[in-house]
């Protein structure tokens, strides 16, 4: 493991002696990546020159893969000497509000026009083809604005994306790109988990979707329902608008993709496991536990990474989509 810490004024140390603790997570959605680690009062310490700050850079590799370039955002030390350092990449600057008021634009175009505006660095961003006809986000966070971007195109499209950093580069994949290579169960790296299903959160049974008419005055409401479901679990209503330009087909076949999107129950896993810095959140993971019957693909929402000493951990949200 190398960690080194760029001052941006030609001075680059490599701090991987000195570091302890170190904690590397990933988020599916809506969050930047983080980097915490303790540096300890030895070593490189004692040059005079050593310095960081909030805003140096830091760079996290594995001798084979480069896991994690970003910025650092907080420190704290003590009288021991030691201190804890707090480190995003560059989606942190995605946490700032603006307006935009865009037409006929793809979720790839936007993520382009926020990183021009902002002076953020883009790598590969695939192409998410379905064109949003009225972009209209008022004070909203960047963040938020590219996800509601690319959940307007997985519902329409069904095509689900991935947005994240990669080392320094805004990077957009689709999801079907993104597998692990290797099975996570008995005997292969996992060493604990919980499985859970649930109607509790995203799962609805019955839909209403409404436009307000402005010439009538009126609403005008369009539903779809699953009545086998509904004895089973009781209603479950989703009720959202849609565009005035929408027509009945669209607004059916939009019917039909939500339902069949959050009429299931929803299941979740949490895995405890041997670490591999290969992993990430956004991929797709073949987890196999035979006793129970599981042997599926899920996505992974959330993805923590632990390091100490010798001894290197993860711990995995998982949904099966």
């Amino acid at each position: 493991m190398k960690i080194v810490i760029d001052n941006k004024d030609g001075n680059v140390w490599d701090v991987s002696n000195v570091v302890k603790d170190i904690r590397y997570s990933t988020s599916r959605i809506g969050k930047a990546s983080s980097l915490e680690f303790t540096l300890v009062d030895s070593g490189i310490y004692q040059d005079k020159k050593f310095n960081y700050q909030n805003g140096d850079i830091v760079q996290f590799t594995d001798g084979t893969n480069k896991v994690f370039m970003g910025y650092i955002f907080r420190f704290e030390m003590g009288l021991n000497g030691e201190a804890k350092v707090l480190a995003y990449d560059q989606l942190r600057y995605l946490n700032a509000n603006h307006t935009y008021v865009l037409t006929n634009v793809t979720a790839t175009q936007i993520i382009q026009r926020i990183a021009k505006d902002f002076g953020l660095k883009t790598g590969k961003l695939a192409d998410t083809k379905y064109k949003i006809p009225n972009f209209l986000q008022d004070n909203q966070t960047l963040m938020d604005m590219i996800c509601w971007a690319l959940d307007t195109t997985l519902i329409k499209y069904s095509s689900n994306f991935v947005f994240y950093d990669d080392f320094g580069q805004l990077t957009l994949e689709n999801i079907t790109q993104m597998r692990y290579g290797f099975v996570i169960g008995e005997g292969s790296l996992m060493t604990d988990f919980t499985y859970s299903k649930s109607i509790d959160e995203d799962t609805y049974n019955h839909i209403v979707l409404y436009r307000d008419n402005e010439k009538s005055g009126k609403r005008e409401t369009f539903k779809i329902e699953d009545s086998s479901r509904i004895k089973k679990w009781g209603k479950l209503q989703l009720y959202q608008s849609v565009d005035e330009d929408m027509t009945k087909a669209q607004i059916n076949d939009l019917l039909t993709r939500l339902i069949t999107a959050k009429n299931r129950e929803t299941r979740k896993m949490k895995i405890e496991a041997i670490g591999d810095l290969r992993l990430r959140a956004g991929m797709y993971v073949n987890i196999q536990v035979a006793r129970f019957g599981i042997n599926k693909f899920f996505l992974v929402d959330e993805c923590m990474h632990s390091i100490s000493g010798a001894q290197h951990t993860m711990t995995l949200d998982l949904r099966m989509v």
